[in-house]
Order: structure tokens, then C-alpha cells, then sequence
């Protein structure tokens, strides 16, 4: 029998046969697992959960002056932000997606006469109700959005139209609304958003700038804080997943056909899976300029900073140096979570997986 040499390569011809056995093994526990994997694949499971989920609210940074909210409105407030975060964490429970437990959370809030969204937003400068809204998710960074809307209960769901059933990310006007009844989604007539409170703004607001055709939105803003409140929506789900959303009816006494932040990626709305959810609120003109939202992840991304400091230093910093008043609500991949906002408060909430949940409206 030859014996190998110290440096060869060759199998001696008496350990062959426990090579090749050893061989078809191998070859056997591949192809079974591979078998295994197909059928698995065949029977449509879900990846197992990984993470803990978290969901954070914001119903807007215009809040009442300390000193002026009363027990009741503050009540009535945290109940409503209470109930979106209640529908969605039914979804995240339920190892639902993060994009949707945002939109059953908006939904809540688009419902409620309380906040600028939905139901309850205000006016424009003819009296006309125009509804903005954006949904990003953070696997694939899949956007939609609608500006300018008149007619869907939920601009929310418009925005995830968007996304699910075209390829384009943003609809405006007549377009957006002729989209919104193409498919079948909720529409109401314009009395159903205009609430009384808000009917009463616009009509002060009307007299005391003597129906100028410049007339701009400057008095009503500012005398209205108490009920100025664009409201969003970010969550990371058990599978690791991001996603944002923001609704709002803009300024009041806006000129028609002026947008705001809130449907433009990357500035009101953003969620990338490397990074971060965010969702803004505030004067969006300024929200815009400085591409807050986006800015937030960049900086995260390319600077290598935590979502608390980057998230501090574009809206105590960056923000405040372009004038804007604001806040946002973020969530990393992590789950952590940052609040920040410039001005007396904002109106938001959080509820975690291990049952840890909050409710807040100034500072504590």
C-alpha cells in the first residue's frame, strides 16, 4: 500500500471508502434540508418575531397655554390619544406590520374633531377644507402621499393607495380625488369636516383681516394654537420593520392650493430600516427648507449619531436658526425613541411591547 507523503494531497485507497460514505452523507443532510426549506417556504409561514414592538403618536406641537387647559379638555385630549395608540397596538400585537398599525393610529385621530386632520381640520382662506397626508415605509423605503384633498374620510388610507396601487408617490387636487373614489375608499361631504370651533375661527379670522385677497393665515395660526394639531404616526414592528405617517389640514387661512411638510418625503415624513421613523409637525414652510425629517437620518447615517442627538439637533437647533417652530416623534430600529419639540409642548404618546406606555402634552 503506498503511504502519502507529509505534504500530499491523496486519500489513501484504504480510507476511501469512509470518504465517499462520508460524502453521501453530507450530500443527503443537504438535499433533506433544502427539502425541508421548500416545504416550509410552500406552506406561506412568517419570519419568527425578533424584536420588541413600539408605536409613538403625536396629535401636533400648537397646544393650549398651561395655564388655560382645563381638566376636562386635557382629559378629553389624553382619550383620544389613548385610543390610537390603543388600535395600534391591536396590529403590533398580532404581529401585525408597522405600516399598518400607523394607519389604524392616524385613522383614530383623523377621526376625532380634536386635531387638524381628518375631521376637525381647518380652513382654508375661502372657507374650503384641503387635507394632506404621507405613509412611508422603512423596508424598501416605499412612499405614498396625497396634497390637496377634499373628500376622503381618511387621508391616511389615500396615502397608503397611493403606495399599494400605483407607482408614483404623490396625487394632488382633482387627481388625487378622482384616485380616491376609484378605489372605493371612505369619502364624506364637506359639512362632515368642518366642525363648529373651526367654522367660528375662519369666520373671525375672515373679519378681522377685511377679506384682503392677500389676507394670509399669520392670525388664525397664532390665535388658534389651542387646536392647531397635525397628527402622526411611527412604529417598529417584532420584525424589525419602520414605518411613518403624518396627516394634517395645514395652516388655517392658507392660501388654496398651499402644501405643507406633511406629504413631502423627507421633509414631514420620512422611515428608512438603517435608520429611522420620523414624523413632524409644526409651521411647514420652515419643516420644508430645513428637510427635517430626512435630515434626522442623515445624520444618523453619515455622522454616526444617536437618534436622540440627531433628532435634538435639527429641531433645538437647525430648525429653531431657520425660525421654525416645531416637533417630531422618531423611532429607531433599535426602539428608541426621541420627542423633541421647540415651543410649549405637542401633544403626543407611546405604548412599548412590555406594556410601558405614556401620555403627555408640555413638558413634564
Amino acid at each position: 500500500m503506498l503511504t502519502p507523503s507529509r505534504h500530499s494531497n491523496a486519500i489513501p485507497v484504504s480510507g476511501r471508502s469512509h470518504w465517499n460514505q462520508a460524502l453521501l452523507c453530507v450530500a443527503g443532510l443537504v438535499l433533506l434540508a433544502g427539502l425541508l426549506g421548500c416545504t416550509t417556504r410552500g406552506t406561506g409561514s412568517k419570519s419568527t418575531p425578533t424584536l420588541g414592538f413600539v408605536l409613538v403618536i403625536h396629535g401636533g406641537s400648537g397646544v393650549p397655554d398651561r395655564g388655560t387647559l382645563t381638566p376636562e379638555h386635557d382629559a378629553e385630549l389624553r382619550a383620544a390619544l389613548n385610543l390610537a395608540l390603543q388600535a395600534g397596538e391591536r396590529i403590533l400585537r398580532t404581529n401585525g406590520t408597522s405600516s399598518a398599525a400607523v394607519v389604524a393610529a392616524i385613522t383614530v385621530l383623523e377621526d376625532s374633531p380634536l386635531f387638524n386632520a381628518g375631521r376637525g381640520a381647518v380652513l382654508n382662506r375661502d372657507g374650503v377644507v384641503e387635507m394632506d397626508a404621507a405613509l412611508m415605509e422603512g423596508a424598501g423605503r416605499r412612499a405614498g402621499a396625497v396634497a390637496g384633498i377634499h373628500t376622503a374620510r381618511n387621508p391616511i388610507e389615500a396615502a397608503r393607495a397611493v403606495m399599494e396601487h400605483t407607482p408614483h408617490v404623490l396625487l394632488v387636487g382633482s387627481g388625487a380625488d378622482a384616485f380616491v373614489a376609484e378605489q372605493k375608499l371612505r369619502v364624506e361631504p364637506p359639512n362632515y369636516f368642518i366642525t363648529e370651533p373651526r367654522r367660528r375661527e375662519w369666520e373671525q379670522w375672515r373679519r378681522e383681516k377685511g377679506l384682503r385677497s392677500d389676507a394670509g393665515p399669520e392670525g388664525l395660526h397664532n390665535r388658534s394654537r389651542n387646536r392647531l394639531g397635525t397628527v402622526g404616526a411611527v412604529a417598529l414592528d417584532r420584525h424589525g420593520n419602520l414605518a411613518a405617517g403624518t396627516s394634517t389640514g395645514g395652516l388655517g387661512g392658507k392660501r388654496p392650493g398651499r402644501v405643507g411638510d406633511s406629504p413631502l418625503i423627507g421633509a414631514g415624513t420620512y422611515a428608512d430600516n438603517d435608520t429611522c421613523a420620523v414624523s413632524a409637525t409644526g409651521h411647514g414652510e420652515f419643516f420644508i427648507r430645513a428637510m427635517v425629517a430626512h435630515d434626522i437620518a442623515a445624520l444618523m447615517a453619515y455622522r454616526g449619531l444617536s437618534l436622540e442627538s440627531a433628532a435634538e439637533l435639527v429641531v433645538r437647533r437647525k430648525l429653531v436658526d431657520f425660525g421654525g417652530e416645531g416637533g417630531v416623534i422618531a423611532v429607531d430600529r433599535k426602539g428608541n425613541v426621541a420627542m423633541p419639540y421647540n415651543g410649549d409642548g405637542m401633544h403626543r404618546g407611546m405604548v412599548r411591547e412590555n406594556g410601558e406606555r405614556s401620555t403627555a402634552i408640555y413638558e413634564k
